[in-house]
């Protein structure tokens, strides 16, 4: 494919560790910081290479006038910094948008996320401080530690179709309406593949592992 390809967005909130994400950065041919993201990325020791946000929680509002490209928005707004740090990244072509931090703080917030995991064109994975979440809508490979805990939910419209291989109670069969869940699943192998059938899943895996396909 030509074009963009994946792009890294850096939030605000508990971040995971820069050893989480380390390994992974040769996946990203753009960054950007939704502000206080940027403190996260000075922390990891790297330079975004777009700023976007309000600007009002980043620690040092002075520190923007060292970045090329700095999208500033009043506060008083209808998209959150994180919505507007999506946006923009597709209205750039990135067709995997991921996004790193958001942990911690309040639960709306929390909330706001969860919701943008049901956005066709949101993100694609949310790297938190001590899990990953990852949106799939075709058969997925994933390397994990066995023993490790996997989690699978749908999205609003429920769940149809699905089937797993690798983990302890299968998913081959099952249907779930809106609030359905499987938590807590169990990787007996140190390869699981989940197949989300006619809907989208999102998986929560452990912060150390790899997509595979």
């Amino acid at each position: 494919m030509s074009g963009p390809t994946a792009s890294l967005l850096v939030i605000g909130g508990d971040a995971p560790p820069f050893s989480a994400v380390e390994p992974r950065l040769g996946e990203f041919s753009f960054v950007c910081a939704a502000d206080s993201g940027l403190d996260t990325l000075r922390a990891w020791g790297l330079r975004p290479d777009l700023v976007v946000g309000d600007m009002d929680s980043v620690s040092d509002p002075a520190l923007l006038s060292g970045y090329g490209e700095v999208l500033a928005f009043p506060r008083d707004k209808d998209d959150t910094d994180t919505e507007i740090g999506i946006s923009e990244l597709r209205r750039r072509g990135y067709r995997r948008v991921v996004l790193a931090g958001g942990g911690g703080g309040r639960l709306d917030h929390l909330l706001a996320l969860r919701a943008l995991l049901e956005r066709p064109n949101g993100p694609d994975e949310w790297i938190c401080s001590g899990e990953r979440v990852v949106r799939i809508d075709e058969p997925s490979d994933f390397l994990v530690e066995p023993g490790s805990i996997v989690s699978v939910f749908p999205l609003a419209a429920g769940a149809s179709g699905m089937s797993s291989e690798g983990l302890k109670w299968p998913l081959d069969g099952l249907s779930w309406d809106q609030g359905h869940f499987g938590i807590s699943n169990v990787a007996v192998s140190g390869r699981i593949r989940v197949d989300p059938g006619w809907r989208p899943l999102f998986i929560v895996l452990p912060l150390q592992g790899r997509t595979v396909s």
